[in-house]
């Protein structure tokens, strides 16, 4: 167990129930946020189409009879360039080991790669227990999943194969009773009604972030890292959140703002609505963009981003 996490229940009597971390591992744009959310009925991790969206260790907490699942989704891995991708690299072998079990997560589609198989090199050297998830399985013919089992498990030695779409959800539950199964007894280490450990101000940034993906194309969404500078409660039961947008460059600042700001005031607006449904209050959201040159070489905003220990 992380030494930053301290059980909520000390006092509850081993056997009556269990709790265990889970992490999900594989390469970019393999659908573990996807997974996330689905296993855990909400919004936790944000999604995108584009790869290496996830750049932080993000938790969801899945109640599952008398079984707390927490899962840690993490980044992707990847050969890493920069000194943010070094930490994010090293943030999810770190979150890999920590864990009691690890999931690996394989796009179907795409089969083994090479990226898939230094993961699987990196895996065999570490202790930690692995089953393997075939995700996206409703988009390819159910008769090339066994052979791609079999060319993972010639290399990995797992404790159990699974088939889901974490996008339609097949298969998912069945996943979910095993680890309920599987996972060691012990008490809860957080209240049964947490879905994560996300603070909001990190969450605000964080959907910020995603429409930012969604939004903008090529490299923009990543030489841009979203910080929240302050997250106020108002009187009457609303909040006012301020977030900056930091960019590398002066042409992505105009291109996050657009001509005459409709783009901001579109990533404004989506971003409002999906954070007044997860906080379940009125919203008022204030975006600001500026230019920061080499941003993701910057300790603070690593440190912001939860990463500065693996840099």
């Amino acid at each position: 167990m992380p030494d930053h996490l301290t059980p909520s229940r000390e006092g509850m009597p081993l056997g009556q129930t269990k709790c265990g971390f889970v992490a999900l591992v594989g390469a970019p744009n393999a659908g573990k946020s996807t997974l996330l959310n689905r296993m855990a009925g909400a919004k936790l991790s944000i999604v995108s189409p584009k790869a290496q969206t996830t750049r932080f260790r993000t938790l969801g907490i899945v109640m599952r009879e008398q079984t707390q699942i927490i899962f840690v989704d993490l980044p992707g891995i990847f050969k890493p360039k920069r000194r943010l991708d070094r930490a994010m690299v090293n943030a999810a072998w770190s979150g890999s080991q920590d864990a009691d079990l690890t999931l690996l997560l394989v796009d179907s589609r795409i089969g083994l790669t090479d990226e898939i198989k230094e993961i699987i090199a990196k895996l065999n050297e570490g202790k930690t227990k692995v089953w393997l998830v075939l995700n996206k399985t409703d988009l390819i013919p159910r008769d090339q999943l066994l052979p791609l089992t079999q060319e993972v498990t010639s290399l990995l030695e797992v404790e159990e194969v699974y088939m889901v779409s974490a996008r339609t959800g097949d298969g998912v539950d069945e996943v979910l009773d095993a680890l309920a199964r599987r996972l060691p007894e012990g008490p809860y280490l957080y209240p049964e009604d947490d879905l994560t450990d996300l603070p909001d101000r990190l969450l605000a940034a964080e959907i910020v972030r995603e429409q930012v993906f969604l939004q903008t194309h090529e490299e923009i969404p990543y030489h841009a890292t979203v910080e929240t500078e302050s997250f106020k409660a108002r009187k009457d039961g609303s909040v006012r959140i301020d977030v900056t947008i930091y960019v590398s460059r002066s042409g992505h600042k105009a291109i996050l703002i657009g001509e005459r700001g409709q783009r901001i005031r579109e990533i404004g607006m989506r971003a409002r609505k999906q954070l007044e449904g997860l906080l379940e209050t009125q919203c008022h959201l204030f975006l600001n963009v500026k230019e920061r040159a080499a941003w993701d070489k910057e300790t603070a905003r690593l440190r912001a981003l939860g990463l500065a220990d693996y840099a």
